[in-house]
């Protein structure tokens, strides 16, 4: 079996496990197991200019998820975490759907992928020419299409399930609320991008320790926005 079918496995049974419990982790988890499916779909389909890359980026990628899970399941987190915030909020039955998945896609990117793309590219950066930096952003950049095409998916088969309302909303609205979903997460992503690099180019240890502060308090900041977001309008309005 290869890495990131492990990765799908693991994911199946935390979800087969949740799902019996009521658990609304499974909100942002089954999620992430579509976009996951079709990431994996895209390097089988050699959609990438590095595929080797990608898969390892998105095998290392889900290992801060799980990590995350298990110090929050053997610590419980606090507030001022991210992934505590996110954690914390699937325990409350009140907590909208939308707020479950933006929560932990906020977590996930927001503050995983910084750390996960740095790791990564730590060892070559300094390396690599231009062109081959470029490679590596365009790669990155190719995952926000796969997430813009997961999004209906996302939609039909996670939301629309535990919030069955917010189809009546969607019909009403339309299609904005998907293309500002995907505007919202190509925008994180491409500021994702910026904060890895900056990481990469730092010198100095005050500097990195000040980029990660930022990349820590930015996604808290966001996760306790999030939050303050009670209805279905004013979650599509903040996506």
């Amino acid at each position: 079996m290869v890495k990131g079918e492990q990765v799908l496995v693991r994911m199946d049974d935390l979800l087969t496990a949740w799902e019996a419990a009521k658990d609304r982790r499974a909100i942002f988890l089954s999620c992430y197991k579509l976009m996951t499916q079709n990431v994996l779909a895209a390097i089988e389909a050699d959609e990438f200019e590095d595929t080797l890359w990608v898969a390892t980026l998105m095998e290392n990628f889900a290992g801060y998820y799980f990590q995350a899970l298990e110090n929050f399941e053997k610590s419980s987190t606090s507030s001022q975490d991210v992934w505590g915030v996110a954690f914390h909020a699937a325990q409350n039955p009140h907590t909208h759907v939308l707020q479950n998945l933006v929560l932990g896609v906020n977590a996930h990117i927001n503050y995983d992928l910084v750390f996960a793309l740095f790791e990564l590219l730590a060892g070559e950066w300094a390396h690599l020419s231009p062109e081959q930096r470029h490679i590596r952003y365009r790669d990155h950049c190719h995952i926000n299409e796969i997430i813009y095409h997961t999004i209906n998916a996302v939609q039909d088969q996670v939301i629309d399930r535990y919030q069955p309302l917010f189809a009546l909303a969607d019909k009403l609205l339309g299609p904005v609320d998907e293309w500002m979903t995907s505007l919202l997460i190509s925008e994180w992503r491409e500021e994702v991008w910026k904060h890895a690099t900056h990481l990469l180019d730092a010198v100095e240890a005050d500097n990195r320790a000040s980029i990660i502060k930022q990349v820590h308090q930015l996604s808290l900041a966001r996760a306790q926005d999030i939050l303050g977001k009670s209805s279905i309008v004013s979650m599509v309005e903040f996506i």
